[in-house]
């Protein structure tokens, strides 16, 4: 089911005369295609959340609109919406079991017991607990409680599965392993599925569709790879990409690209003062490189050397690089490296994207 978001804002009124209303959503406008993994990411307190509350029915907008379809459900209630919810803490019944649990959005549909059975094992089957139906949620790891809350939103079959971080909870070895479930599980149902994180690499790894946000305002919207190899600004350039894109400040005179002395390559722009970002992975060692920083250490991570160096000019606290672990470099106060073109962006003072 395609959904379509026309104008949406909510505002929350201040608790105090003399604060702010908080705007959470500010003119969002998307169409989220059917069928696809969606991922809303961004930094605690840009409104995703908020967001994933509006589409629910949880929250009601200010103003704008909300279509599931052909259909406005911006005033219908949750239990209307044909939707599935997984929040952040799973919000499982302590005292009944998995199949209670996974059964309960179904009591109050004029289903026989026989036909809820039948749903409750189909669910739990997909996300590969149908041998845990007789336990408690107080028996079960967090990733099978997860599993547990997953069946529960689907056993309705939704048009919309809406999940709420729903890997927070988990340590590192189970994300890994529960995002490429979630990744199985909504290829096989078809269902639309949005996904809210902060974590832009679990975004990255799972998801058709990216929308990157800050501030209660949409920065990018496209496929993961798109957004990381094409950044509209250096917001969204610094939010993603592990570890982040070093950023440096930097001019143009004459012609010519600066980062403090170093003269990187010739461009044809005007003369002025920006930001130089470049991947990790766009630094070439070389002896006679272009850009000459002061090395701090090195770091082997097996098949990669993670580069730690410092510049006077680096608006990071620290520049990283990735080179292949085969590089021999000499470890000595300078090192000096040539520069990957299609890594390199520039931005005005005010973050905007320069194209080159």
């Amino acid at each position: 089911m395609e959904i379509k978001i026309e104008d949406l804002y909510k505002v929350f009124p201040a608790r105090k005369k003399t604060d702010k209303d908080t705007i959470a959503v500010n003119n969002m406008n998307l169409v989220i295609p059917s069928g696809k993994l969606v991922g809303l990411l961004g930094p605690s307190g840009c409104g995703k959340s908020t967001t994933l509350y509006l589409l629910s029915g949880l929250e009601t907008p200010t103003k704008g609109n909300i279509y599931f379809g052909d259909l406005n459900v911006t005033k219908l209630p949750p239990e209307k919406r044909g939707i599935g919810l997984v929040f952040q803490n799973y919000a499982l019944y302590p005292h009944m079991t998995v199949e209670q649990n996974i059964m309960f959005p179904l009591t109050n549909q004029k289903v026989d017991k026989e036909t809820m059975k039948a749903k409750v094992y189909e669910a739990a089957k997909l996300v590969q607990i149908e041998q845990l139906l007789n336990r408690r949620p107080g028996e079960l790891s967090g990733g099978q409680q997860q599993r547990v809350a997953i069946a529960r939103a689907l056993v309705k079959t939704p048009n919309l599965l809406l999940l709420d971080e729903p890997l927070s909870n988990l340590d590192a070895r189970l994300r890994l392993q529960t995002r490429e479930e979630i990744k199985r599980i909504q290829k096989e149902t078809g269902v639309t599925t949005i996904f809210v994180t902060h974590d832009q690499e679990e975004a990255m790894s799972i998801c058709d569709i990216m929308i990157v946000m800050k501030d209660g305002v949409v920065m990018q919207v496209g496929e993961p790879q798109s957004l990381y190899d094409n950044p509209c600004n250096l917001f969204v350039a610094q939010f993603l990409g592990t570890p982040q894109i070093n950023t440096f400040k930097a001019r143009i005179e004459s012609n010519k690209l600066y980062i403090g002395d170093d003269e990187l390559f010739d461009i044809n722009l005007e003369d002025q003062e920006l930001y130089c970002a470049i991947r990790p992975e766009g630094f070439i060692y070389s002896d006679n490189g272009v850009l000459n920083l002061s090395l701090d250490h090195i770091e082997v991570l097996g098949r990669d050397k993670s580069i730690i160096a410092k510049s006077a000019h680096s608006v990071n606290e620290k520049i990283r690089i990735i080179i292949n672990s085969d590089v021999n470099m000499n470890v000595s106060d300078n090192v000096s490296f040539n520069i990957n073109p299609s890594k390199l962006y520039l931005f005005d003072l005010d973050g905007k994207r320069i194209k080159i």
